[in-house]
């Protein structure tokens, strides 16, 4: 069995504050700049960006998300901050028209690794880094490889919920747990399944990837009363009952609150996300991205025996 997706749980957490890396093609709009790039080679993309420096890129698909990760630290209440920072493979050149961008828009970014090319999830660690945003597949499968949350941001439509409220949905299996469950269903058939979950539904599931993500946001949480707070999770899962017990025991023993959770007994999950206006969904599988990137900015976790088998 492939072991390069599977990841039982990230690596702990080192302080306090949510550090999240993110790629300079996920934060602005460089479609043009990599056509330049594949078509006509380093060299030439180069020159087009140096002669472009003073023109200002367009937001991507994350430019919301992080505009309003990076709001969070605005609020006088007392609570763990977020820092952002960019994770290029440009280099340092090329790389002085995607900071005037950040700049023009007045985004607090401060740090970057700018690498010429090479893989930037390395620095992660340096950094301190709890999660990476890209459109780079092959650096989210290293990251998530070596124990970090990271997804591959894709193509897709922001939220046209206007709130300045910050809300993220999360798969279930394989992105908050383990893939122990869906091992099962997936060798095994849906009875089988079913039958596992009731067996075990007192025990808590293993962290996924993305557990110490949603354990940092509900740090912040925990500073603002429920009823007025800056932001709004939700839990988006095939699940239904009775397999959705195991789910919310497994959150209760964890010791956090989940606002939102939809059990969807297979359901398509893009017109749901829609309603619940999600700034980002997080999933280890294409089917559900397919299904929710149309309605909201998506991004696909390589993680567990889905993408395994594939």
């Amino acid at each position: 069995m492939n072991g390069v997706f599977r990841v039982e749980t990230s690596r702990a957490r080192s302080s306090d504050t949510l550090v999240i890396g993110i790629s300079s093609r996920a934060l602005f709009d460089l479609r043009e700049s990599h056509e330049v790039f594949e078509s006509q080679g380093l060299a030439v993309y180069s020159e087009y960006q140096v002669a472009r420096e003073e023109e200002f890129l367009k937001p991507g698909v994350a430019f919301p998300l992080v505009r309003k990760l990076l709001a969070l630290n605005d609020d006088a209440v007392d609570h763990p901050r977020v820092e952002v920072i960019l994770l290029s493979r440009n280099s340092a050149d090329t790389g002085l028209r995607i900071f005037n961008t950040i700049e023009h828009f007045g985004l607090n970014i401060e740090r970057a690794a700018f690498t010429n090319g090479a893989s930037p999830w390395r620095y992660m660690e340096a950094f301190g880094a709890d999660l990476l945003l890209s459109t780079n597949a092959p650096d989210v499968r290293k990251a998530l490889e070596n124990g970090y949350a990271a997804a591959t941001i894709l193509p897709g439509s922001a939220s046209s919920l206007e709130t300045g409220q910050l809300r993220i949905a999360f798969d279930g299996d394989a992105v908050l747990f383990s893939d122990e469950a869906e091992r099962i269903y997936q060798e095994q058939g849906l009875a089988a399944f079913a039958a596992s979950e009731r067996q075990a539904a007192n025990q808590p599931l293993s962290g996924g990837p993305f557990k110490h993500v949603l354990e940092a946001l509900h740090k912040i949480q925990s500073a603002f009363p429920i009823e007025d707070n800056p932001i709004r999770t939700a839990l988006v899962t095939a699940r239904s009952a009775p397999a959705h017990k195991r789910v919310v025991l497994t959150l209760r023993e964890w010791g956090i609150r989940i606002d939102e959770a939809l059990f969807l007994g297979g359901r398509s999950k893009g017109e749901f996300l829609k309603a619940f206006g999600a700034d980002i969904f997080f999933d280890d599988q294409q089917v559900h991205i397919e299904s929710a990137q149309s309605h909201v900015a998506s991004a696909h976790v390589p993680n567990g025996i889905v993408n395994e088998l594939k």
